[in-house]
């Protein structure tokens, strides 16, 4: 599976932006899509993970209630839509894929296959 992220940019604090990842590969539908982000000196983080249906989701506590992750398979891509972004939200974007797709890991050791990273940055 190649993951290709895009969708970063920059935008004021309280706006909103869509990332988007497109992968490759057939084993796309049947397993767990997360996204992460690392902030400049700091460690990544789990942002949000969508199992391989879209019913079931699961948010970091500082992205919940701002951020929605979505996927399309017969698109192959998924969707991170953030709004009323804040400057804490400022890092690298990475989506990632989890084959077995039987738990929303939020431990980025579990996923299989990582995206190039998108650049988000939040002014204030």
């Amino acid at each position: 599976v190649q993951l290709q992220a895009s969708g970063g940019g920059l935008v004021q604090t309280g706006g909103s932006l869509r990332l988007s990842c497109v992968a490759s590969g057939r084993t796309f539908t049947s397993g767990a899509m997360g996204w992460f982000r690392q902030a400049p000196g700091k460690e990544r983080e789990f942002v949000a993970a969508i199992g391989w249906n879209g019913e079931a989701t699961n948010y970091a506590d500082s992205v919940k209630g701002r951020f929605t992750i979505a996927r399309d398979n017969a698109k192959n891509t998924v969707y991170l839509q953030m709004n009323r972004l804040k400057p804490a939200d400022t890092a690298v974007y990475y989506c990632a894929f989890e084959r077995s797709g039987r738990y929303l890991y939020t431990g980025g050791k579990m996923y299989d296959y990582w995206g190039q990273g998108t650049l988000v940055t939040v002014s204030s």
